[in-house]
């Protein structure tokens, strides 16, 4: 991990607004058993997945950066259930060796995301949807049901009943989470939900998705639009989203824009 990406913006404004509120202790929120390693913060989420977050690994050299790694990962292992765990990267970090400690701890790439940033108000316009397709806020079990069937056809996830039960139990509880869907004859089409940060000027776009023979036709536009209305609405000032390239020319032309990438590295426990 080195310098921003040729043609991403520097470390400063939204950029340093996103390293100071969205990382470190902002992404153990709801997380269990936190613990510090120096920089880094690792805790369990329910289900058992760990992750190890941080603000930067500013002045830690290979050696430290090594060390830190070997401690997280013994840590994840030595706890029976937790059954994978991740270590998020950011393309604009300052961390030589890490990529290589990762490996060299048992932590597998997964594929380069982009960070993308910016006002809410840049998505929040009107856009029109084909005729027959409708828009809707969704709370009810059955649909937030039908919305994740949907998502996990479209990301090839088998196990999306249990993320289903999990946003089904974060509604249950009063979470303040956003979810919007379009239909076409009784059918979810397109799906995508607002995570507000608590104590912070952003909101996370997250789990947009949309069946392959409606993709360029507006219709996650207006999913997005109708997401960033509500965060409007919260006083929220920012969007932030971990993007696809499925998804960021979307997100490109309804105003936010590509300030560095995202590469998670996860740990898996064998069989």
């Amino acid at each position: 991990m080195g310098e921003a990406a040729r043609g991403e913006h520097p470390v400063t404004g939204l950029l340093a607004a996103y390293d100071a509120q969205l990382r470190g202790d902002a992404e153990l929120d709801g997380a269990e058993g936190v613990r510090r390693f120096g920089p880094v913060t690792v805790g369990v989420f329910p289900g058992g997945s760990g992750f190890a977050s941080y603000r930067d690994l500013a002045g830690a050299g290979e050696r430290r950066i090594r060390s830190l790694v070997r401690d997280v990962a013994a840590h994840f292992a030595a706890q029976p259930d937790v059954r994978t765990a991740e270590w998020k990267t950011r393309g604009h970090d300052a961390a030589p060796g890490l990529a290589a400690a990762l490996l060299e701890a048992g932590f597998a790439p997964e594929d380069e995301e982009s960070v993308m940033l910016g006002e809410a108000s840049a998505l929040a316009g009107d856009v029109p949807v084909p005729p027959g397709v409708t828009l809707r806020e969704i709370r009810a079990e059955h649909d937030i049901l039908a919305m994740e069937e949907m998502q996990g056809r479209v990301f090839g996830d088998p196990d999306w009943q249990s993320r289903a039960a999990r946003t089904v139990a974060r509604v249950a509880s009063g979470a303040d989470i956003v979810l919007w869907i379009a239909e076409s004859e009784g059918q979810v089409i397109s799906a995508g939900r607002l995570e507000p940060v608590a104590g912070t000027e952003f909101a996370g776009i997250w789990g947009g998705a949309t069946l392959p023979e409606w993709r360029g036709r507006g219709v996650y536009r207006a999913v997005t639009a109708r997401r960033a209305h509500a965060a409007l609405q919260r006083g929220i000032r920012y969007l932030h989203s971990d993007s696809t390239e499925f998804s960021r020319p979307i997100l490109e032309r309804s105003g936010l824009r590509k300030y560095t990438t995202t590469t998670p590295y996860v740990w898996t426990r064998a069989s």
